[in-house]
């Protein structure tokens, strides 16, 4: 089954389909699995780790993988952007920040500049910037991201960009875990989607396998957008900002308490608790970013079967489509 779209043009790939640059998850195995079963695979930048980086993109091999780093985070170590674009990634995203900064030199570089926005603001923004791709992302994403949602800011996305800026491509984010995502969001505007949370529960993700559990065992109303993962980890995220994790002990613990949370003496013991719990793979006491596509991952699969069942389900609706309403 091939979905072609002016993604998969402009990319030379197979499949409309990329995945997410999660930090602590996307390393170059993933990465790698991704590209090679037709994708676009993209290695997290996180908050900035040259010695990870470096590792990471030894471990895609010779796969065709691109980046993504955290644009607020990038300005305290800019020479990680020289480092990722020396190897001439397939694309490279930044998010969460202007990417006004960076976008001449990821130009001048031949890479595809790809801009994960999260409102109509942040998407004139990445225009403006000469974004190649704009990634759409809703609220419904794990991890970081904004307060819209997928089914409405996609679609008016697709609008702007068809007057604004009509050779720059759209790609959905946020609640696509399957193949129903895809197509709709192809039905949406986007020209192919991103993938995060589904992803989390592979073999390839540099993800605990208590993680993976998490991920598997909960359904869409087990989420919840927080503060509380970033208070305890001394992380200074922009307020615009929050994220979407798991509902646990932790963070039901202290979710509406953040300013007791940041409280030094506070902050020292359970920050130390946090990491124990992370390292241990203590899902009830750490945090675990995902999204509400938690509910429809029902087990641990390959990544390059993920992608193969995610295109042919989306094929077939596509195919199916106005037979089903006719019916």
């Amino acid at each position: 089954m091939h979905l072609r779209t002016r993604l998969t043009e402009r990319l030379d790939i197979e499949h409309p389909i990329i995945s997410a640059p999660m930090g602590f998850v996307s390393g170059g195995r993933l990465a790698a699995a991704i590209s090679n079963a037709g994708g676009l695979g993209l290695i997290g930048g996180g908050y900035g780790d040259a010695e990870w980086l470096e590792r990471e993109f030894l471990a895609a091999g010779n796969a065709k993988v691109g980046c993504g780093f955290i644009t607020w985070s990038l300005p305290n170590n800019p020479a990680l952007l020289d480092q990722v674009l020396e190897r001439q990634p397939a694309a490279l995203m930044l998010s969460f920040g202007s990417p006004a900064p960076f976008a001449e030199r990821i130009r001048q570089a031949g890479v595809p500049l790809m801009c994960q926005v999260k409102s109509m603001a942040h998407a004139r923004a990445a225009v403006d910037a000469g974004a190649d791709i704009v990634v759409a992302q809703g609220g419904e994403a794990g991890g970081h991201g904004g307060h819209r949602a997928t089914f409405t800011l996609v679609p008016e996305i697709a609008d702007f960009l068809a007057g604004a800026a009509p050779t720059t491509l759209l790609v959905a984010a946020g609640g696509v875990g399957d193949g129903r995502g895809l197509a709709a969001a192809l039905m949406l505007g986007a020209d192919g989607v991103l993938i995060g949370t589904r992803l989390i529960a592979t073999p390839e993700a540099a993800t605990p396998p208590a993680f993976q559990a998490a991920v598997v065992g909960a359904d869409g109303d087990a989420t919840v957008k927080t503060t509380v993962v970033d208070v305890v980890r001394n992380y200074q995220w922009p307020s615009e900002f929050n994220g979407r994790a798991l509902k646990n002990r932790f963070v039901s613990t202290w979710h509406g308490r953040e300013e007791a949370l940041a409280e030094a003496s506070t902050n020292a013991v359970e920050n130390e608790r946090y990491w124990n719990a992370f390292r241990s793979g203590d899902t009830d006491n750490t945090g675990v970013f995902m999204g509400e596509a938690a509910g429809v991952i029902r087990d641990v699969q390959p990544a390059g079967r993920i992608v193969e069942d995610m295109v042919a389900e989306a094929g077939r609706l596509l195919a199916a489509g106005a037979r089903h309403v006719a019916d």
